[in-house]
């Protein structure tokens, strides 16, 4: 028990500096590509809502496409894809050698636009549940589009939309494990160093599966709230 602490402690020869930073790292990159994500589930609810048939398909493919495939070879077809296309135009300018890219940009882009699709369907559902006659009633008091949508839309949906986007994000955080196929030194990346540095995998292993634990069930608490604080608001108005 003691060697364990020890191994898994901050001390002179633990690694508990370098799995805390993983933690951290795994934090940032995943409200990274969270963030992402509701750029393109955005855009993708926008596209679904319009009047015109070209946005409609187009976010209809995006969301087919992304969630019929696999995560881990979306993550590939960005970092390889992406690392051959700059490698190519860096030869075509003289250098040589394969030019990778970043992993933690890969990593956000490419669970981003996965977790986009899911967010797509949680924001046009949200959007839907809005009762149409209050947005009418906001134009007929002539209401900018901008102020209805701070006044009406904007908190309607998201009270509406915070389940969805508490399930979405937990997802995207066990997700950002497959980021470790890049290099980039997360939660699942640094125990996989550290049971092969120390011949000690149950140690490391069964750590990574205590701090996954840890963020996903703060990041429940904390969505869970959120809910609360929302329904407490719709109850007032």
């Amino acid at each position: 028990m003691s060697s364990a602490i020890e191994l898994l402690g901050f001390g002179p020869q633990g690694w508990g500096h370098q799995l805390l930073l993983a933690a951290l790292m795994t934090l940032a990159v995943s409200a990274a590509a969270f963030v992402t994500g509701i750029c393109f589930g955005t855009l993708g609810a926008w596209a679904k809502s319009a009047h015109g048939a070209l946005p409609r398909r187009l976010a209809d493919g995006y969301t087919t496409v992304v969630r019929g495939v696999p995560d881990l070879l979306v993550i590939y077809l960005f970092y390889f894809g992406g690392s051959s296309a700059l490698s190519a135009i860096a030869h075509a300018l003289g250098n040589e050698g394969f030019f990778g890219l970043n992993g933690f940009l890969v990593g956000m882009l490419a669970v981003g636009v996965v977790s986009g699709a899911y967010q797509t369907e949680v924001l046009r559902g949200a959007y839907n549940a809005i009762p149409h006659g209050e947005i009418d009633a906001a134009r007929a008091v002539g209401m900018s589009p901008l102020l209805m949508l701070r006044r009406i839309i904007g908190p309607r949906l998201l009270h509406y939309a915070l389940p969805g986007m508490g399930n979405v994000w937990q997802q995207v955080l066990k997700e950002s494990a497959l980021i470790s196929v890049t290099g980039l030194v997360e939660i699942m990346r640094q125990v996989h160093i550290g049971a092969g540095s120390t011949r000690q995998p149950f140690e490391f292993y069964i750590t990574g599966f205590t701090l996954y634990l840890i963020l996903t069930t703060l990041s429940g608490t904390f969505f869970r709230a959120a809910e609360r604080h929302s329904a407490r608001s719709e109850r007032r108005l």
